[in-house]
């Protein structure tokens, strides 16, 4: 077992984590069509880079979501952001 930090609860169990995407990766803009083709390629294409990784993810207790900076070889943590301002 691994243990992932939210931002708002502290350590947890990894088991009450869900991978929720990459930073950076953009949704099509909806209020224009959108080919079949753009769509495809946001659902189905991930960077999915050996080492350092930004990914948001969700603390499912919670419900917030965050930033968390790990290492996707060796699963090292090396920290989470809150996505809010706010954390409290």
């Amino acid at each position: 077992m691994q243990l992932f930090p939210c931002p708002f609860c502290g350590l947890r169990d990894e088991r009450e984590f869900q991978f929720a995407g990459e930073v950076g990766k953009t949704r099509p803009n909806t209020s224009e069509p959108v080919s079949d083709a753009d769509w495809d390629t946001y659902l189905n294409t991930q960077r999915n880079e050996k080492g350092a990784a930004r990914e948001i993810w969700c603390h499912l207790p919670c419900q917030e979501y965050f930033v968390m900076e790990r290492d996707t070889v060796s699963m090292d943590v090396f920290g989470a952001i809150a996505l809010r301002k706010d954390p409290s």
